[in-house]
């Protein structure tokens, strides 16, 4: 079910997906309202489910995390136990940043972030020993040209 947002509701959101550590007098300021009836705005969505988990975004590449690999894979298996061993296999591996199961001719999307091509192969490698597929494919990223997770409010 959706959630219903007036205005003020998606200017608050837009503040939050800006920077959601500025202070609730920030935010308050930033949208024209004052703090308690924005902190009530903010618990209901929280409770709605239209805020999730809060995070801090790193640096990948500071913290040595040089390569995005987009991986396309395609199984004839589509049984329900494959594809939960699959998805555990996935789950279990935080080098998957993304995983997407796809219409068309490819079955599954994964970005995969690690730290060089070495380290992608040892990912590949124990995917594969865990998990049978029919075609994997790897695409690396040569640029990241943008890259948000800031819906378009």
């Amino acid at each position: 079910m959706t959630f219903r947002t007036d205005e003020t509701d998606r200017k608050i959101l837009v503040e939050l997906q800006r920077d959601a550590s500025q202070s609730l007098d920030d935010i308050a300021r930033n949208v024209g309202s004052s703090k308690t009836p924005v902190w009530n705005r903010i618990r209901k969505m929280r409770e709605a489910g239209v805020i999730g988990q809060q995070t801090v975004i790193l640096d990948a590449e500071a913290l040595g995390f040089e390569a995005t690999f987009f991986v396309l894979i395609r199984t004839s298996e589509h049984e329900a136990e494959w594809q939960a061993k699959f998805l555990k296999a996935l789950k279990s591996r935080p080098e998957v940043q993304e995983a997407h199961r796809l219409a068309g001719d490819i079955d599954y999307i994964l970005k995969v972030r690690v730290r060089n091509a070495r380290a992608y192969d040892a990912f590949y490698q124990a995917l594969i020993s865990e998990v049978r597929v029919h075609n994997v494919t790897a695409l690396l990223s040569m640029e990241e040209i943008k890259s948000t997770v800031a819906l378009p409010l």
